[in-house]
């Protein structure tokens, strides 16, 4: 679950105010400053992810989002972090293992040969050649 957050996070942007002065680095950020986080960039990030960034791995979370994200735990923001993470997330994570559980027991699944995803960034993530009825 962890590494389809990080392919394709449900938000591509997340905006915090800098509540007071506050050194981030080599910068200073004044306090009231509107910043705009791309968690999208931050997790297709060859620097903090490997050369392998692109491929759909879900072993890297394996041992954990720490040790996944090397001890730098702000690459993995898929749905925030800290007092501003996605309160229904642990409800959400639920749900998704319940259906996959039940899809799961019922079909088999195979995937086109040709098939390449191309998620489409609009306010949320969406998949770009895919009709939903």
């Amino acid at each position: 679950m962890n590494e389809t957050l990080r392919l394709y996070p449900p938000a591509i942007l997340s905006s915090r105010k800098v509540a007071r002065e506050t050194r981030l680095g080599k910068l200073l950020l004044p306090a009231n400053m509107e910043l705009i986080v791309p968690p999208l960039a931050l997790q297709h990030d060859a620097q903090l992810w490997g050369q392998d960034v692109g491929l759909f791995k879900p072993e890297r979370f394996s041992e954990g989002v720490v040790k996944a994200t090397n001890d730098n735990m702000a690459a993995f923001m898929a749905i925030g972090m800290g007092p501003r993470m996605c309160v229904g997330f642990n409800f959400a994570a639920i749900e998704i293992k319940t259906a996959l559980s039940m899809i799961l027991q019922r079909y088999s699944f195979t995937l086109s040969p040709g098939y390449v995803p191309t998620p489409y960034p609009l306010i949320t993530i969406q998949p770009q050649h895919m009709e939903f009825k």
